[in-house]
């Protein structure tokens, strides 16, 4: 990863989970809001990074409008009840609608996360580019890796909503503020590392090996095929398929 991808990273991570857990603190601890009105209040940030972000790309992106539109659904029924638990539970509901979309575009063969997965890949490099549209098209393995990526994020999110509802209705609301940041953030760690695993991972290695094999010619040395490409694959002669 880059310095300029990591410092982005940190900004995320800091604007959608730090920020909105502090000010929730801050707003009913020392300027004596309402648990609703604190939550309310914490959560427009990462609304509004999410729509000028969808304003300044220009298009339509299909995860991050659902997230935007899930919370804002989520920030009026919370108002309009005055119930807290139901604006902490906005949160499952969002990583929810998530969830299940990411499993429903595996299903459909459109994996959503290869929005986001794509760029990480390819690094703005016009091989790795060229690499990922012809591995796409020819390679059953580098597809299967592709979907495997989003089935991970989808059962992550779907897992980590459960969890979150049993512990708004278990714990107080002040506590699950903190505690559900914490569930989230400790499910993140372990989709990466199991998405990483069965699906970037093998992924950048049929990329790195594909982009290798276009260069071969230049050294004079034989051209590999998607077929050799995937043999070489770390995930070869495994059960995912």
């Amino acid at each position: 990863m880059t310095k300029p991808r990591k410092s982005r990273t940190c900004v995320s991570l800091l604007l959608d989970v730090g920020v909105p857990v502090g000010s929730y603190y801050l707003l009913k601890g020392a300027l004596g809001m309402s648990a609703v009105a604190a939550l309310g209040w914490s959560s427009v940030v990462p609304v509004l990074r999410i729509g000028w972000g969808l304003w300044r790309q220009r298009e339509v992106n299909a995860l991050p409008l659902l997230i935007l539109l899930a919370n804002l659904i989520g920030l009026l029924l919370g108002f309009g009840t005055g119930d807290a638990r139901l604006l902490l539970v906005k949160d499952s509901a969002v990583g929810s609608l998530v969830g299940f979309a990411l499993l429903g575009s595996v299903v459909l063969g459109r994996p959503m996360m290869t929005a986001t997965l794509k760029p990480w890949l390819v690094k703005g490099d016009p091989g790795r580019e060229a690499a990922w549209v012809r591995l796409g098209k020819e390679s059953s393995a580098f597809r299967r890796a592709e979907l495997r990526f989003s089935a991970v994020w989808g059962t992550a999110f779907v897992g980590e909503c459960a969890l979150r509802v049993v512990g708004v209705y278990t714990f107080p609301v002040d506590t699950m503020v903190w505690l559900g940041t914490v569930v989230m953030v400790a499910t993140m760690v372990l989709a990466f590392v199991v998405s990483g695993a069965l699906g970037a991972g093998p992924m950048a290695h049929m990329i790195g090996a594909a982009v290798a094999a276009d260069r071969a010619p230049e050294s004079g040395t034989a051209v590999a095929g998607p077929r050799e490409v995937e043999k070489n694959s770390p995930l070869a002669g495994s059960t995912h398929r």
